[in-house]
């Protein structure tokens, strides 16, 4: 059984912070897919949030399907009501 060390990334455009737990990515790529200039798997590091705007990132991060992208602050509630919808 593989062991997965429980790290986080963080990377911050001075109004938001971009936080990662690799050992919770199930590499779906949806954060690649939908923002590609800020998420770029072949890059290090693979997050670049100065490529993009917080709104944007905002609203790409809460699109993650397993929780390893999360944001500080957090969204606020009616972000996670649209992100259901």
């Amino acid at each position: 059984m593989e062991i997965k060390r429980k790290i986080s990334k963080r990377y911050s455009n001075g109004e938001i912070t971009v936080i990662w737990q690799p050992h919770l990515c199930i590499h779906s790529g949806l954060c690649a897919a939908g923002l590609p200039k800020v998420f770029d798997p072949s890059r290090r590091p693979w997050v670049d949030p100065q490529a993009a705007g917080t709104i944007e990132i905002r609203n790409q991060v809460i699109m993650c399907p397993s929780g390893a992208l999360t944001l500080d602050p957090p969204p606020k509630l009616e972000d996670l009501k649209r992100k259901s919808e």
